[in-house]
């Protein structure tokens, strides 16, 4: 077997062992947040982030019940996909090119990264001519920073009113990406305003929007965000470890 790019999955045996205890100790924590939040631990689901991870260890994961797995580039998720079990749960967590929206028409994957009018226009330019539709979360930048992608605050309803128009176009909640800290507490402030941010559009009612989902939280924050009301983790360092 190929290596995965970190000191210790080398090995069937110790890949497994490894990822069964990385997963023991997620799910405990995942469990312990949730209930903090007065929410059941079944309500947040853990979205294995395996972009550069080879599929061996993809599938190690999958048999020790991780089923939801998060790909950044459209090519990564064509070829893991056809490697992995039909009733394998799919999300796309890269920034999407409008030249690779054609690829993933059709396809059974949720887009966390609706970031801009320009690809909005393209996935309903491709609907037209294959009749596919989209699930979708928009992607907000809530921290205002520079180096990230997503709509501003201010934008995101018309972004939202544009895609409700579109019809086919199914916007099923939104997603963000905290600073980079040390101190997960320092990411809550971002979390509850991404939170705020569902309620208000949810109060909008727009026809093909729903806040089924927040997708927030990563392998150094995700209980942080499970407090505040995210469903979708994003976790893949504390599984896979380190990566290039």
């Amino acid at each position: 077997m190929s290596g995965t790019g970190e000191t210790g999955m080398t090995g069937d045996m110790s890949m497994v062992h490894i990822l069964s205890g990385r997963l023991d100790v997620i799910r405990t924590e995942l469990i312990n947040a949730a209930l903090k939040a007065g929410i059941s631990p079944s309500e947040v689901r853990l979205v294995a982030v395996s972009k550069t991870v080879d599929i061996p260890v993809i599938q190690a994961a999958y048999r020790l019940g991780a089923t939801s797995f998060g790909e950044s580039r459209v090519q990564e998720f064509l070829r893991k996909s056809a490697a992995l079990p039909e009733t394998t749960e799919w999300h796309f967590i890269g920034r999407l090119q409008t030249n690779k929206v054609r690829q993933l028409a059709g396809r059974r994957v949720l887009i966390h990264s609706l970031d801009r009018m320009e690809l909005l226009e393209e996935m309903v330019r491709v609907s037209v001519k294959t009749g596919c539709r989209w699930e979708v979360l928009v992607e907000v930048n809530v921290s205002g920073e520079t180096s990230k992608a997503g709509v501003s605050p201010q934008e995101l309803g018309t972004l939202l009113r544009a895609a409700s128009a579109s019809g086919c176009v199914r916007i099923r909640g939104l997603m963000t990406v905290a600073p980079n800290d040390d101190q997960p507490e320092k990411a809550r402030p971002f979390f509850r305003k991404l939170r705020e941010l569902s309620v208000d559009m949810r109060s909008q009612k727009l026809d093909n929007v729903f806040m089924d989902f927040l997708s927030m939280g990563m392998s150094n924050d995700f209980a942080v965000a499970i407090e505040e009301g995210a469903n979708l983790v994003r976790i893949g360092t504390a599984i896979f470890g380190d990566r290039p």
